[in-house]
Order: C-alpha cells, then sequence, then structure tokens
C-alpha cells in the first residue's frame, strides 16, 4: 500500500515538476493566439500523461526521490526529540528494563502487544540481546490497536510489583492467537502471577500516566506505528531482522 501510495505521489510530482518546468509545447496548439489565454488543461493533461507513459522511470525516480526526502525529514525530526528527551527515553524510572542494566548499549522499544511486526522484532531482539550480553532494553508500551492492547500493557506494567513483568511480557509477545481481557489473564497465571493483586494493581492511575507519557513520547519522535526502536543514537522505524539488529548495535559502539 505504502509503495502504491509512493508511486501516485510521484506521479503527482512529476506531473508538477512538469509544469513548473513548462514541458508543455505539445499542448501548444490548442493555445490560443492570446499570450495571456490559459493553455487547454486537457491537452496539456494529454500531453503530460505520454510523456510518463514513454518515460516510466521518472516516476521510479519520484518515488525515490520522495520517500528519501520523507525519510530525511522524519530523521531530522526524531534526532532532535532524542536530544530533547533523552532523561524520558533513557532514563524514566517506570519504564521497564531487561537485559543488563549496565550495558554500553540500550534499545528503547516502542512496542504493541498484539502488533505481529512487533512479535517479529521481538525474537530478533531476545536472540540477540541474550548472545550480547552488554545491551540494555527499556520498554515503552504503545497500545494502539484497541483496548485488549491497552489491557495487555496494564498488566504488563502492573507485573512489575510482582516482579513479573520479564515472564509476562514474553508470554504476551510470543503468544499467537488473539488477545482479550480472559486471555491475558490466562497468560498471567501461567507465568506465576497473582491474577486478583494483578487486577487490582492494574487500576493503578500511575499506569495510565506511564502509557501517556509514552505515548506523547512517540508522536516527539515522529513514531507512526509499532514497532520502533531508539538503538544509541538512531532512531528505527518498524521491525527488524537479527542481523540488522546486530549491525546497528555495532554502529552504537561506534559512536
Amino acid at each position: 500500500m505504502r509503495s502504491f501510495l509512493l508511486l501516485l505521489c510521484g506521479g503527482l510530482l512529476v506531473a508538477g515538476a512538469l509544469l513548473a518546468a513548462g514541458v508543455t509545447a505539445p499542448a501548444r496548439v490548442a493555445i490560443t493566439s492570446d499570450a495571456t489565454a490559459p493553455p487547454d488543461k486537457a491537452a496539456l493533461g494529454k500531453s503530460i500523461r505520454a510523456y510518463l507513459m514513454a518515460n516510466p522511470e521518472v516516476l521510479v525516480e519520484a518515488m525515490q526521490e520522495l520517500e528519501r526526502k520523507q525519510d530525511s525529514q522524519r530523521d531530522t525530526v526524531a534526532q532532535k526529540a532524542m536530544l530533547q528527551h533523552e532523561n524520558e527515553l533513557l532514563r524514566d524510572p517506570e519504564s521497564p528494563i531487561s537485559g543488563n542494566p549496565d550495558g554500553d548499549v540500550t534499545i528503547v522499544d516502542f512496542n504493541d502487544y498484539q502488533c505481529p511486526y512487533c512479535k517479529r522484532a521481538y525474537s530478533a531482539v531476545k536472540s540477540v540481546v541474550a548472545a550480547d550480553g552488554k545491551v540494555k532494553i527499556v520498554y515503552k508500551d504503545l497500545p494502539i490497536l484497541g483496548e485488549p492492547s491497552r489491557i495487555a500493557a496494564f498488566a504488563a506494567l502492573a507485573a512489575r510489583n510482582q516482579g513479573k513483568h520479564g515472564p509476562l511480557h514474553s508470554a504476551l509477545m510470543e503468544y499467537s492467537g488473539k488477545l482479550d481481557r480472559d486471555r491475558i489473564m490466562e497468560i498471567a497465571r501461567s507465568v506465576g502471577l497473582d491474577v486478583a493483586q494483578l487486577q487490582k494493581d492494574m487500576e493503578d492511575p500511575k499506569l495510565k500516566q506511564i502509557i501517556e507519557r509514552n505515548s506523547a513520547l512517540a508522536a516527539a519522535l515522529g513514531v507512526r506505528g509499532t514497532p520502533a526502536f531508539v538503538i544509541g543514537k538512531q532512531f528505527v522505524p518498524g521491525a527488524v531482522d537479527a542481523d540488522a539488529l546486530k549491525q546497528l548495535i555495532a554502529d552504537a559502539r561506534k559512536g
């Protein structure tokens, strides 16, 4: 879908560029002798269409340029936000952590427990961090996929009170079925949580505030979906595989 939209935008950009550049010569046969008269729009449209049909590579180039500019703008916004919100990103005491708390590289993980791409990235993060031993993970729950996502996020955050955030996080990420409150509670019970106490802890207003802070932070960074990561000084939108993650960690160590 994104490629289609970019292609459409690319076509519009090319059309605009052609208009701006005056690629209208074939259409001039329809222009009146009055130099101030507007061009024949129908003829101009046909001329532009004919040019694009004869040179389709222009659309690809325009799409690539549009994507490059969007990525550059996104990265600029993210870099500025990462500097402005460094403490919230890396040192919020209410954000759960895992891995090595004294690691030399920190991964900030914006996550939704119903997101299939988050689950795919989770497997890569888990294996790479376990093998590396010097990486810290900071979790930022970002429940954007409906009420079950919010319930799961509240449950994971509340599980810290019983020292079970890690087991519940892993169990939720490894669960492949559809989540609802009952299923989330079943998963919580399966990892040893006292479900009655968990449900009570989930009512703490502080948890809502944590998620609201995460949402504001994600908006400042330009996060448009999950998963999204900050790895060292790099903003990484979307799922990553193990090889890409290893390279990002290596780049972070280089500074």
